[in-house]
């Protein structure tokens, strides 16, 4: 396992993609102070990226409002071609780009496979959604007066991504920017920065006049709080955790940006006992183990009604010590590594802190052969809401199973929480799926199905899981702006 990811970098079709250098104002900037980028999977570096001086976040706003004015007056099918371009050249270059991503991220190289795809996806969806930036006339109110709004870029838009989608992340909200109108500066996740690197470099290749698109590679407080500090920065966009956005939010508000927060979940999967055992599980499954339980999305507590409890129990427990667990770059791996050794340290704190409080660990559990970040899937039944497992996001393969009896007490019990972004549930009663659909306090509910993201949907949650929408055509109008205008004396 280890020199592996290093073995693979080498082998790469296109090795300069693996670009260690920051792309500011349509340069590559390189300086002595480095960041290393770690394999997850064996602690081994794998490259070191620059790390810029806060004087360069300056000097890539200021390149970015250049940039900014020309490009607003750019035709949105123009814009739209060079983001369907870099849609085509990242799809060119998928497999390039998927082992880049595997070897500092960690996870499996199918799944990083299915990254690209998705985040190549929103280029194109923003690419047709640019050019559909209506704005509205208004009946006047005012005698000889036409009235009218118009929809107008906000303008430089900055973008904190994180670690655990290092590229779906950065063109879901680049892809939007752009569309609009808006030039944007991202910053990525100091864990994973080659992915991002890459993406600035076919973005380039494409064509992207210089300073609508830049990548900073630096300390990653300093370097956000500089952008956020800068009044020609006119909205930003974070994914990453509930903590960690309120600290940025608060920044943000000092010059009143536009913030677009995709936060953290602590999703609940509900199966009732009338919901087909076998198709519940298999969704339990994914729901709770993509990218080894490092996802937002992730099912963090499983609720099953007691007619069908054990043998859902025993047959999730089953198909989770079934799993792979090893190096995202070897064949047939489900559950790579953690990314960061505190996600590794929290599971395992959940996990003893549940079986002292009475949990039963049906799974897993045991510290993995393999040592270091990696996690043996594991599966607690029996847990009670009071558990930490049952209060605090997991973002790991561990599983909490907790029985119910009525319905009622079920949403009370999902909607107890400060988190709302998604809910998943499974039943045939339509009935009763509808009436919790409207009772669930999520903004994404997905019903007898574990998968329902992509483009075209409004990806964002309620209460202190985010703020604004990603993908579809409300994520463009994040960075849209509403202009009223007002044309008097039209009468003859």
């Amino acid at each position: 396992m280890r020199g592996l990811s290093a073995k693979a970098l080498k082998e790469l079709k296109r090795g300069d993609l693996l670009e260690t250098r920051a792309f500011v104002n349509g340069g590559w900037r390189d300086v002595a102070e480095r960041i290393a980028v770690v394999d997850p999977a064996t602690q081994e570096t794998i490259a070191s990226v620059a790390s810029l001086p806060l004087e360069a976040v300056d000097e890539a706003v200021a390149a970015a409002v250049v940039a900014q004015k020309l490009w607003r007056q750019t035709l949105p099918a123009e814009r739209g071609c060079l983001l369907r371009g870099w849609a085509t050249a990242m799809r060119r270059n998928a497999d390039d780009l998927a082992v880049i991503m595997t070897a500092e991220q960690g996870k499996p190289l199918a799944e990083a496979k299915g990254e690209i795809a998705y985040a190549a996806a929103f280029l194109d969806w923003f690419a047709a959604e640019g050019e559909r930036s209506y704005g509205e006339t208004i009946p006047s109110h005012l005698p000889g007066s036409r009235l009218s709004v118009q929809m107008q870029p906000i303008g430089v838009a900055a973008a904190v991504t994180p670690w655990n989608f290092p590229s779906a992340m950065i063109t879901r909200k680049a892809g939007a920017a752009l569309a609009a109108g808006c030039a944007m500066v991202v910053k990525p996740a100091p864990e994973t920065p080659l992915s991002a690197l890459a993406l600035a470099k076919l973005a380039e290749e494409v064509g992207f006049p210089k300073g609508v698109f830049q990548v900073l590679t630096g300390a990653a407080a300093p370097t956000a709080h500089r952008l956020l500090t800068h009044t020609e920065i006119r909205a930003f966009s974070f994914t990453g955790s509930t903590e960690i956005g309120r600290l940025l939010l608060g920044q943000a508000a000092q010059t009143v940006k536009r913030a677009s927060l995709e936060l953290g979940g602590h999703a609940p999967f509900i199966v009732f006992d009338d919901a087909p055992l076998e198709q519940a599980v298999i969704g339990g499954i994914a729901a709770k183990f993509a990218t080894s339980g490092q996802d937002c999305l992730a099912a963090n507590r499983i609720y099953v009604q007691r007619g069908v409890y054990e043998r859902f129990v025993a047959a999730y427990a089953e198909a989770t010590a079934r799993l792979k667990v090893g190096h995202g770059l070897e064949e047939g791996v489900d559950i790579g590594p953690m990314t960061r050794p505190s996600v590794a340290v929290k599971c395992r704190q959940q996990i003893a802190q549940a079986v002292a409080a009475g949990a039963r660990l049906v799974a897993g559990g045991q510290d993995s052969p393999l040592g270091g970040n990696f996690v043996q899937p594991a599966v607690l039944a029996d847990v009670t809401d009071d558990m930490l497992i049952a209060r605090e996001e997991t973002f790991g393969p561990v599983a909490a199973i907790l029985p119910f009896d009525m319905e009622e007490e079920v949403v009370a019990r999902a909607n107890a929480t400060e988190m709302g972004l998604a809910a998943y549930l499974y039943t045939e009663d339509l009935r009763r799926a509808m009436r919790l659909t409207d009772a669930l306090e999520y903004g994404m509910v997905a019903v007898n199905t574990p998968k329902f993201t992509g483009a075209p949907i409004p990806f964002g949650g309620w209460k202190q899981s985010g703020l604004g929408r990603e993908g579809s055509r409300h994520g463009l109008s994040e960075y849209l702006e509403a202009k009223y205008v007002c044309f008097g004396n039209l009468a003859v």
